[in-house]
């Protein structure tokens, strides 16, 4: 059996997949490949399976399966897994680093010092506490993300048309209701036809005034053109994102010239210990895949 890292993973794990069988990260290896693994970089698209004739089984280390095109893998007889439970962790720690980033000014303040500017008076923090959170998408990292938003005492509602009742969270009707509860907003929902563009200014007109969104799923979600044009009038207070239409954002994305925007480069499932986790779920596939 041939395997293909076609992606980064921890680097410990050629040597762990070795005893399964030949282990490659050259591309240039793709139409020899048995077995592909991906996260996000590598889009498997339509051409690309073309390519590699005799895959069997196609890995991705992460959540969502949206830079794979599954239907083809399936007519071509190919099995398509993932590793859903190991990133729960990794990304629910970003989304509550993103949200605490905004109201503590942290950039601000960070900034204003390496410029020379002590911003002490100026700056002006608001606390989590007290504060409803409603999360889009309440399953394995939503759930990991109102653990840790009720341990600093905010409220948590969550809207899912998969779950009608969550051990930490208040279920509501629908997204009306969370937006008009919600002081922040963190997405986790994946990409689909009817999620893709759900946040735009109809959406965004629902929310409260000043509203702070997180998004460590999928960039389409939200209408970009839209959320700018919501930064700008203040409708939206900030949004703070992992994620973008594509990796890295093209230089016309409007986000990076609207205002009170934090970006990072889609590292929510990069932390060391979560590709460890990753790597587990990989040999643990591997072990069980009927061959």
């Amino acid at each position: 059996m041939k395997i293909l890292i076609a992606d980064a993973f921890d680097d410990s794990l050629p040597g762990r997949l070795a005893p399964f069988g030949e282990v490659t990260q050259d591309a240039a290896k793709t139409a020899e490949a048995d077995v592909l693994l991906v996260r996000s970089k590598t889009k498997v698209t339509k051409e690309y399976l073309e390519g590699a004739p005799n895959l069997k089984l196609i890995i991705r280390g992460g959540v969502g399966l949206d830079n794979i095109d599954v239907q083809a893998a399936r007519e071509k007889g190919i099995e398509v897994k993932n590793t859903p439970r190991a990133s729960s962790i990794a990304v629910a720690e970003l989304a509550m680093a993103l949200m605490l980033t905004v109201p503590n000014r942290v950039l601000e303040g960070h900034n204003g010092i390496k410029e020379g500017k002590f911003l002490k008076k100026e700056l002006k923090r608001t606390e989590l506490y007290g504060k409803t959170l409603g999360l889009l998408g309440a399953g394995l990292i939503g759930t990991e993300v109102a653990r840790r938003a009720i341990a600093f005492g905010m409220r948590v509602v969550a809207h899912d048309h998969y779950i009608s009742n969550h051990a930490l969270a208040d279920m509501v009707e629908d997204d009306d209701e969370l937006f008009a509860l919600s002081d922040y907003i963190s997405i986790h929902l994946p990409l689909t036809p009817e999620t893709k563009g759900m946040l735009d200014k109809n959406a965004f007109a629902k929310m409260k005034d000043g509203v702070i969104l997180i998004n460590t799923a999928r960039g389409k979600v939200v209408v970009e053109e839209d959320l700018a044009e919501a930064l700008k009038s203040g409708k939206v207070r900030a949004y703070a994102t992992d994620v973008f239409y594509s990796d890295p954002p093209d230089p016309s994305c409007p986000l990076l010239t609207a205002p009170n925007v934090v970006m990072t480069p889609h590292i929510g499932g990069s932390s060391k210990e979560n590709l460890l986790r990753i790597g587990d779920n990989v040999v643990d596939i591997l072990k069980k895949w009927k061959r």
